[in-house]
């Protein structure tokens, strides 16, 4: 299976909230094995404003104060959350469920934050020249707002993202629907994508203003975004929610971040 290459953007941050614009073919690939590639946009850094977004009357506590985070350095993010082709090629575990060849680019939705942890220590194994790792909670959500503030990332929901319909055993096939601004697709639904932070429900309220790594210890991992089991509610731009880092639970799956190794 080859996930097809497509246009990729550089992100150019203004000083407060970030802007975009395309770049032509700038999106980078790596291949893993068997002909799998995995795709990724550059992040640039800048600021925006995290947490509930305004408006927003669906926010949790959790989800409060709304602050500025300043993201200090660039970093390259999956264009895709990781598909079942690319799990086999770079663990050669095989998926959780058989799925067909033809559909090998399904989000793969079977991973629990320890299993993550292991995929992501497979891509560093490689030795590429890139570090491989979850994002922080706040790089996931600046990546996912790309410059909005709108609770849906400026979005009509239902373009972007996979919600309530999937009684497949599975989350759906990657790219499907419309990207973000920045080029990336499904952060909203399709499949919970785990982040390397701890959680803890009072944290933005001490949160430092620059590259927030979250608390030091916890009980629960956090994971965000939705999945195409759950409504829209949990795919807007600010939702957070918890799992214990063991739980292997459906429709939960990971999207990588990497940078150059200087």
């Amino acid at each position: 299976m080859k996930l097809v290459t497509l246009t990729g953007v550089l992100v150019l941050a203004a000083s407060a909230v970030v802007l975009s614009e395309p770049y032509q073919d700038k999106s980078l690939s790596v291949a893993l094995a068997n002909d799998v590639l995995m795709e990724f946009v550059r992040i640039a850094p800048g600021t925006f404003m995290m947490g509930c977004s305004p408006g927003d009357i669906q926010c949790a506590d959790d989800e409060k104060p709304i602050h500025r985070v300043l993201i200090s350095n660039g970093f390259e993010m999956a264009k895709y959350e990781v598909t079942a082709a690319q799990w086999q090629a770079v663990t050669v575990r095989p998926p959780a469920l058989p799925i067909p060849a033809a559909a090998d680019n399904h989000a793969y939705g079977f991973s629990s934050w320890s299993t993550a942890q292991e995929f992501i220590g497979y891509l560093n194994e490689r030795k590429d020249g890139f570090r491989y790792r979850l994002p922080t909670e706040a790089e996931w959500e600046y990546a996912a707002r790309a410059g909005s503030t709108a609770a849906f990332a400026g979005s009509d929901v239902n373009a972007i993202a996979w919600l309530g319909q999937n009684v497949m055993a599975r989350p759906e096939i990657v790219g499907q629907k419309r990207s973000n601004a920045w080029g990336l697709y499904d952060m909203q639904g399709n499949a919970w994508e785990w982040v390397q932070d701890w959680y803890h429900a009072r944290y933005y309220e001490q949160s430092p203003g620059s590259d927030p790594q979250g608390p030091s210890t916890g009980e629960y991992r956090v994971a965000r975004g939705g999945s195409a089991l759950s409504g829209a509610v949990t795919a807007r731009a600010s939702a957070r929610r918890y799992v214990g880092p063991q739980a292997s639970v459906d429709y939960y799956g990971l999207r990588p971040v990497r940078e150059a190794i200087r």
